[in-house]
């Protein structure tokens, strides 16, 4: 069984402190920034979404399925997606704590978050990634099905480990059409960039689970210019045996003055293998831990 997790490399970056800096640059010659300002905004952006995470919660409604010449496996989950820090971590993670599996409860929701969070310093990184990861479908055992991890790498202290650059064809202070055809939803109502990036460091964020291989990453940002926020996100991580992609589209919430996921959708393949494994996940219902239901 292929494993692959954000687990070993991304819980040491997730340990580290970030250091709040505004990247400097100067505008281009016809008056609009330059990459390397959209990029430290969008740093500022990520490091103040963080700091805006503690006791967030989202509902997520997420469908897997293993599929062939014709559906093979099917799963419905739904959780509470819990925004926690773990014992040795100076972040927020992501923590899915699945409450129903194909309509079936599988414990008692009522009062169990506050429990986690009121005891969060005796939570593991591994303890997280485990259950976050319990009911997932498939013969690609993976962790990094969480939808916030693509942020990560636009932190300050992560920006050097990638290259960036704004995608050939597309005009960097217009709406975007170039929208993959795997995100519906996904729409553009404001000026955006489309910024490639691709990892170029080794250890890579995302190895497998032994920790012997890496998979370094690529994909692309949708960003808006002025404010640095981060609209879509598009990850694909692949090497000779496997291939992923997630996409993750953000949008305005009326609980924080941040763009959250709306929606994340996924496909894993193996090299020589009929099968894939897909997700599509939805998030609503935001809310604070100690506001009430």
């Amino acid at each position: 069984m292929k494993r692959l997790h954000a687990c070993g490399r991304v819980a040491v970056v997730a340990a580290l402190w970030i250091l709040f800096a505004a990247a400097a640059g100067v505008l281009s010659a016809n008056g609009t920034p330059t990459l390397k300002i959209v990029l430290g905004r969008a740093g500022d952006y990520v490091v103040r979404f963080e700091r805006e995470l503690a006791t967030l919660v989202a509902e997520e409604h997420y469908t897997q399925e293993v599929v062939g010449a014709e559906p093979i496996e099917h799963r419905e989950l739904r959780s509470d997606l819990l925004f926690v820090s773990p014992v040795g971590a100076h972040r927020y993670v992501e923590f899915r704590d699945v409450f129903e599996v194909d309509g079936r409860p599988v414990r008692e929701r009522d009062g169990r978050l506050s429990h986690l969070a009121d005891n969060a310093s005796g939570v593991s990184m591994r303890q997280i990634v485990t259950e976050s990861a319990r009911y997932n479908i498939g013969d690609i055992e993976r962790t990094i099905n969480v939808p916030l991890l693509p942020l990560m790498f636009l932190f300050p202290d992560n920006q050097g480990r990638f290259k960036f650059r704004v995608q050939k064809g597309t005009q960097p202070l217009s709406a975007s059409t170039d929208i993959p055809s795997s995100s519906p939803r996904f729409t553009v109502s404001t000026e955006v960039w489309v910024v490639e990036f691709r990892e170029v460091e080794r250890p890579t964020f995302i190895r497998f689970v032994d920790g012997r291989r890496d998979i370094p990453v690529h994909g692309r940002f949708w960003i808006e210019p002025a404010s640095g926020r981060v609209l879509m996100s598009e990850l694909i991580a692949e090497d000779r045996t496997v291939h992923a992609t997630i996409d993750v589209s953000y949008q305005s919430e009326p609980v924080l003055d941040l763009l959250v996921p709306i929606e994340m959708r996924e496909t894993y393949s193996r090299a020589g293998q009929p099968t894939r494994i897909t997700g599509i996940a939805s998030y609503g219902g935001f809310r604070r831990l100690n506001a009430a239901r």
